[in-house]
């Protein structure tokens, strides 16, 4: 910021150094005080290109700082030393313009830090003390106030409260926080109070990992940026021999020398790669900023670019295709269950019965029936069966519910109905839970009676993403028409999800090292393949894919390492629109690029054909240099497509 200042003050002081002398020589100012201000015209306008050039100079580089200071002093050495202080001037406005521009791409990757607080409130021997961030210690328990932003990674021990995760995941929804859910640095608190118990250092929590990450990206260059550094130094060299003979060719041909040298200082300026130069990082950082903002992001331009090549979409199923948690998927009444008994009140009664239970399945039928709002009856004689299932007292009657094993150990045989329901459940990849319930008095599992019986059977399984159907249709539209799914679950399973995806191939019971041989296959086959993975079991495979994506990765490290773009939250149809991000910012860089070298074109044809001025010349290059930039900026706008 500081240097961006002191170019703006030089670009003003050599504008009204430049008026001054051009005025002055035109009222009589004598000599020496014209040519004074035409020399700090020079300096101040020449002074950061000379900064930039000189040290690539011993280094044996050429550069375009390089080619306009050399235009600048051929123009003074004919005499044209307003002409040279206009292109000095003009060459260092849009240089300014430009490190604003880029500048503006740089600070929406600083806003990823956003407001976070210097100090923060923790609780140590039970007295509530303030420090600084980098005095906070894993172990400590942070208080986050109403309004506050989290000042580092941690996990919720006390307190329930919703949170604005925008920064870190992209969500644009609160989300639920309460005992036990991940918090992370730079999240905005609600309207509850939390006691979180930290996790991570400031200086490794998750925000601070994206931060740096975004920040690495930048030197991970483009293809075509990493071609056009090189094609400067070659370039740069081509346009000197190219200038040395337009000036001595017509000379030795009889033409005026200063006519000649004029036209090749011209020449110079125009054909200068200024423009061709920017054109790429300006917009793959835009790219990469803008991505940042929803939570995606790319680990290298090179990367962003990469991915615009993309022919065919790999899914992994669990925890990418679907939540990576079990729940209620079918509630089935028995046939022979009591006369209007409903399926309410069987997910009720099985709420009840697991709602003491910490198994993990249990869970999610009592949140199933809370979703619901369903009153659960109330329990007595709570008894946990271990690997077999619970019972309980409810409204009168003892319930059982577990797996088929609990009614086998007891000699029951469980009806046909059921039977067939479990097994095609199972045949799905679904837990099934069997319901039987009798009168507390009978006291045996196998007495029946006209209240009692068997009332039906609770199923469960990994659930598909909400927004998974959605992510497949976004691709389509983008025009990719093979998407796969590679799971290790059975082809029954694999085939419910594929279809409830909208995918139409899948590949099952593959190991690690089959997702790794199928996707190399795919390849081949079909061209770059992109594999979406969670980050976790599916290293290798993104590792191995031309561009892996990990899903929900804040605060897992082996997603941040493995991937080549990382999806800080669990939006499948954010995959899509760092697709269309891509092939948006492949598609500003060839505009870019056609733009400056038919600007190129028509400028050294105006040198040779209309005897193009120097001030014009200049004028169409740092002009061309400056829109290449704004066409980059377009990309900071992106909110998603597909």
């Amino acid at each position: 910021m500081e240097t961006r200042r002191w170019e703006v003050a030089f670009t003003t002081a050599t504008l009204v150094l430049l008026l001054t002398s051009a005025i002055g020589s035109r009222l009589g100012m004598p000599m020496s005080i014209h040519l004074t201000l035409d020399l700090l015209a020079y300096f101040t306008g020449g002074f950061f290109a000379a900064k930039a050039t000189i040290p690539r100079l011993f280094r044996g580089e050429l550069d375009v700082d390089f080619l306009m200071l050399v235009a600048a002093l051929g123009a003074a050495t004919i005499g044209h030393r307003h002409e040279g202080i206009t292109l000095l001037f003009l060459f260092s406005l849009s240089n300014t313009l430009q490190s604003f521009a880029m500048e503006r791409s740089k600070r929406a990757i600083d806003s990823l830090i956003g407001e976070r607080p210097n100090q923060a409130a923790i609780r140590r021997d039970g007295i509530e003390v303030m420090v600084s961030i980098e005095e906070i210690r894993v172990g400590d328990v942070l208080l986050v106030r109403p309004g506050q932003m989290v000042p580092t990674d941690g996990v919720v021990h006390e307190g329930l409260s919703e949170m604005d995760e925008s920064s870190i995941t992209g969500e644009s929804r609160p989300v639920s926080k309460g005992p036990g859910d991940p918090v992370y640095a730079g999240a905005m608190n609600g309207t509850g109070t939390l006691d979180v118990v930290v996790t991570r250092h400031a200086n490794d929590s998750t925000l601070a990992r994206i931060v740096k990450m975004v920040e690495s990206a930048q030197t991970h260059k483009a293809r075509t940026q990493r071609f056009l550094e090189r094609f400067e130094n070659i370039y740069a060299l081509s346009i000197l021999f190219g200038v040395l003979a337009a000036a001595l060719l017509p000379w030795m041909l009889g033409q005026d020398f200063r006519t000649s040298f004029y036209r090749a200082m011209v020449l110079l300026v125009v054909a200068s790669p200024c423009a061709l130069v920017i054109s790429t990082p300006a917009a793959i950082l835009s790219a990469i900023a803008a991505g940042a903002r929803q939570g995606i992001l790319f680990k290298g331009g090179a990367y962003l670019e990469k991915m615009a090549e993309v022919r065919v979409v790999v899914f992994d199923k669990t925890g990418t295709l679907t939540t990576g948690k079990p729940g209620v998927t079918d509630v089935v009444l028995a046939r022979e269950a009591p006369s209007g008994f409903t399926e309410s009140e069987l997910l009720a009664y099985a709420a009840a019965l697991e709602s003491r239970s910490e198994h993990t399945l249990a869970k999610e039928i009592v949140r199933a029936a809370n979703e619901k709002n369903l009153k659960l009856p109330e329990m007595t004689d709570f008894i946990a069966l271990p690997g077999r299932g619970v019972r309980a007292t409810l409204s009168g009657y003892l319930v059982w519910i577990g797996s088929n094993r609990l009614y086998e150990e007891h000699g029951e045989t469980i009806p046909d109905d059921l039977l067939q329901a479990k097994n095609r459940f199972e045949a799905e990849g679904k837990s099934a839970l069997i319901l039987h319930r009798e009168l507390e008095r009978r006291g045996n599992i196998g007495t029946h009676e006209e209240t009692g019986g068997w009332l039906g059977m609770i199923a469960l399984s990994d659930t598909l993403r909400e927004d998974a159907p959605e992510a497949v249709r976004m691709f389509r539209r983008l025009g990719i028409e093979r998407t796969v799914m590679l799971t290790g679950d059975n082809e029954n399973v694999a085939r419910t999800i594929a279809s409830q995806a909208g995918i139409t191939e899948f590949r099952a019971n593959l190991l690690p090292e089959d997702k790794v041989e199928a996707l190399t296959d795919l390849q081949a086959e079909y061209g770059e393949a992109m594999m979406i993975g969670d980050g976790v079991n599916d290293a290798p495979a993104l590792a191995h894919a031309a561009i892996g994506v990990a899903m929900g990765a804040a605060g897992t490290d082996v997603a941040l390492e493995s991937a080549h773009c990382v999806l800080m939250g669990d939006r499948l149809v954010n995959v899509p629109r760092a697709l269309d991000l891509s092939r948006r910012a492949v598609r500003v860089i060839r505009q870019n690029l056609a733009f400056s070298l038919a600007v190129i074109a028509f400028l050294v044809m105006g040198v040779f054909f209309f005897t193009l001025p120097l001030p014009l010349g200049v004028v169409g290059h740092e002009g061309s240099t400056l829109l290449v930039c704004l066409n980059g900026l377009r990309l900071l706008r992106q909110s998603g497509g597909g």
